[in-house]
């Protein structure tokens, strides 16, 4: 039996019309409106918000792009029945902001035993990209970022800043803004998963 290299798959973007999949009620459709799917629904932590923008290279808002994340509870755990560490969100396509409503997560191992900084894993999904990007975002506040063994491997001071969120001091509910830059000079780092 002799094996036959098949040629790829033509990928496909997300296209313009990724909310109406998605996020329906976000693209205007009278559908799943009680979905709250920024909201993860994790307890047992301090509650935060992190919100932003989505940039394309020229500096111009993206204000189609939708964002997952997934996260560990507040104690570091993806384990708990009932664990909802997931969410999704979609840009305002007025301001271009993006918004979560979740806890901090807390350190999880790494596959040596080390811990890892609090984080959160960020997904986008935007029109005219293949496959979707893939990110994290950490805390300025984070006590352990400097022994985080996924940021040590990010090389230099500028590109580790693109995976900090910053806490609002001027916000009256803990809120980080996680600003993306999909091209550039100072575009963010993402990572090929």
């Amino acid at each position: 039996m002799t094996t036959k290299y098949l040629k790829e798959t033509p990928s496909q973007t997300a296209g313009p019309y990724v909310h109406i999949g998605t996020l329906p009620a976000v693209a205007g459709l009278k559908v799943r409106t009680q979905e709250k799917l920024n909201v993860t629904g994790l307890k047992g932590g301090e509650t935060i918000i992190i919100e932003g923008t989505v940039r394309d290279g020229a500096g111009e808002l993206v204000r189609d792009a939708v964002l997952e994340i997934w996260q560990a509870d507040g104690k570091g755990r993806f384990d708990d029945r009932g664990h909802s560490g997931w969410a999704r969100a979609a840009c305002d396509f007025k301001t271009g902001l993006y918004r979560f409503e979740t806890v901090k997560p807390g350190g999880v191992p790494w596959r040596d035993g080390r811990l890892q900084a609090p984080h959160i894993t960020v997904y986008i999904f935007a029109r005219g990209m293949n496959i979707h990007l893939h990110t994290r975002a950490y805390f300025d506040d984070g006590e352990t970022n400097a022994d985080d063994p996924v940021l040590k491997q990010v090389p230099g001071e500028g590109m580790r800043q693109s995976l900090i969120a910053r806490r609002d001091p001027d916000a009256k509910t803990t809120t980080y803004r996680f600003d993306i830059i999909l091209q550039g000079e100072d575009e963010t780092v993402f990572f090929d998963m």
